[in-house]
């Protein structure tokens, strides 16, 4: 098997790399490998996920993740760093399965008809830089409605505890695959008016924001930022890829939700 490691700046995480690096030398049929891994593990946060994910995700049909997480619990990380010895054991485990969440693909049309795509794990937002935003929101190729507001966050359910939960989104077990319209301050009176509650939708649906071509946009695709005039569409769906995790410790979804939101940090 070959693996690649990530790992953030800190030097707690530099050091837990280190300390695996070291381990996976010394287990026979592990070997370290950057360009072309069959694994990659993620040493850090979900930030540092997030990074891993995007140095990959040309090959994210062909990898699998796993993630140490160094500070608190997040929503991407089954082991800690105090077991390493254990998770790389694991990897020998022939009976070893994996779990796969959905992505979010997104298409940026420019006014010139050129043609952007790109996949995020968490998230996408789109935001006047500004003024208002005002754009046309169109389903599966039909007006929707005229939005008026700061911006619009399209995520996954696996991201629908990011961004989109701070905005008033629900959370969504990450075996839907479902994608997740939330508004950010929309302006709703007589004379303007949105559907103001978060919308659901499933795989075989998808959302194009049409925008004045006039105004500057903010684009964020996870940690990714655009920004840009000349934007004349954004169009979202559930990706055709996934992204798949080594399930050799997967934790309960529901579980990371408590530990995150309701539960004391230990």
């Amino acid at each position: 098997m070959k693996i690649a490691i990530v790992s953030n700046k800190t030097k707690k995480s530099e050091r837990v790399a280190a300390q695996l690096t070291q381990k996976i030398k010394l287990q026979a049929g592990l070997v370290l490998e950057k360009e072309y891994p069959d694994l990659v593990i993620s040493v850090g946060g979900d930030g540092t996920l997030l990074k891993a994910f995007r140095q990959y995700a040309h090959r994210c049909e062909l990898v699998e993740f796993i993630g140490v997480h160094t500070g608190h619990l997040g929503f991407y990380a089954d082991w800690r760093d105090f077991e390493l010895a254990e998770l790389v054991a694991s990897l020998q485990n022939p009976n070893r399965t994996r779990v796969s969440y959905p992505l979010l693909e997104i298409e940026v049309t420019y006014q010139d008809h050129k043609v952007e795509k790109y996949l995020a794990l968490n998230e996408s937002t789109i935001k006047s830089i500004s003024t208002t935003m005002i754009c046309d929101v169109l389903i599966s190729d039909e007006l929707f409605e005229n939005f008026r507001g700061d911006g619009l966050a399209f995520s996954t359910p696996t991201g629908s505890t990011a961004y989109n939960k701070s905005v008033g989104g629900a959370v969504i077990h990450p075996s839907i695959q479902a994608m997740q319209l939330t508004e950010i301050a929309s302006l709703n009176n007589r004379v303007f008016r949105t559907l103001g509650s978060p919308m659901v939708f499933c795989k075989e649906e998808w959302v194009v924001v049409e925008l004045q071509w006039a105004t500057r946009y903010l684009i964020t695709i996870d940690q990714q930022v655009i920004e840009r005039q000349n934007i004349k569409s954004v169009k979202y769906k559930i990706a055709n890829q996934q992204i798949h995790f080594a399930s050799t410790k997967h934790t309960h979804f529901w579980k990371r939700v408590r530990d995150s939101f309701i539960a004391k940090g230990d």
